[in-house]
């Protein structure tokens, strides 16, 4: 797979790289360049961190993607690569919010008791039921449009990775495997021994839309809102509080605490109608 910085680069020392494109085989589609042994005067790099965590990231490495390095490529060569890669990474940190602190909702925030829900977090999560069908979608081809696969897949391991880390887990599979069987197992303990599609779409959504907050970008696909502004801040706000919503298909439940316990529910339609 290719690396978040791949650019090409031609014997006469011009490189091509574009900010969403990993793909090398993209790049020289668009350079406009000959891939076969006989016309070939390019090479195929790659830069990226050598911890593969673009959030914090360690030491960035040259690589050259190529079986044979060739006869012409020079130190200049490398250079004017590493010249292309410094206006990468102003354009990348721009989007990615490099440094920010992952935080675990059950065991790095103090669990909030039945008493002690506010108004304010009620009207958060009815904001989410109203933007939550939107994420998926929206998060996709939002992010991966501007920064491509790697720096995505990136920042959600680095998510995954520190959340698993923080409750005791050396290698965690997915957010879900921490986050979510936590979550999945307190309302199965409510609920039902069997936890439906739903509750786990609605924790997914939420594990997805905290993931993505580590992006900026003035606009999301397939929803409304402001220039500049976070469209599900709303259950990004209520994760930093040590609450994940789970969703039913008709009753909306926060969960908080090193066992996901249920603190507050409430079903969609009076959700829906609630006022603050």
């Amino acid at each position: 797979m290719c690396k978040a910085f791949s650019c090409i680069i031609s014997k006469k020392k011009k490189v091509t790289w574009k900010l969403n494109k990993q793909s090398h085989h993209e790049l020289i589609d668009l350079a406009g360049y000959c891939d076969t042994e006989d016309c070939k005067n390019f090479v195929r790099v790659e830069i990226a961190p050598r911890n593969e965590n673009y959030l914090n990231p360690d030491k960035w490495i040259f690589k050259i993607d190529e079986e044979e390095r060739p006869r012409w490529f020079s130190p200049a060569h490398e250079q004017a690569c590493w010249d292309a890669f410094k206006i990468y990474e102003k354009e990348l940190y721009k989007i990615v919010i490099k440094g920010k602190k992952i935080i675990h909702p059950f065991s790095d925030i103090k669990a909030v008791k039945k008493k002690g829900i506010t108004k304010i977090q009620i009207k958060l999560l009815k904001k989410w039921d109203s933007v939550r069908d939107s994420v998926r979608s929206s998060v996709v081809d939002s992010v991966g449009n501007s920064v491509g696969s790697s720096v995505v897949d990136s920042v959600w391991s680095s998510v995954r990775d520190s959340v698993g880390d923080s409750v005791g887990n050396s290698v965690v599979d997915s957010v879900w495997s921490s986050v979510g069987d936590s979550v999945r197992d307190s309302v199965g303990d409510s609920v039902g021994s069997s936890v439906g599609d739903s509750v786990w779409s609605s924790v997914g959504s939420s594990v997805g839309s905290y993931t993505s907050s580590f992006f900026k970008l003035n606009k999301w696909k397939y929803i409304k809102h402001k220039q500049g502004e976070y469209p599900f801040q709303s259950v990004v706000d209520l994760w930093e509080q040590g609450l994940v919503p789970s969703f039913d298909g008709e009753y909306w439940r926060l969960h908080s605490g090193k066992k996901a316990k249920i603190v507050f529910e409430i079903s969609q339609k009076e959700l829906k109608k609630w006022k603050a």
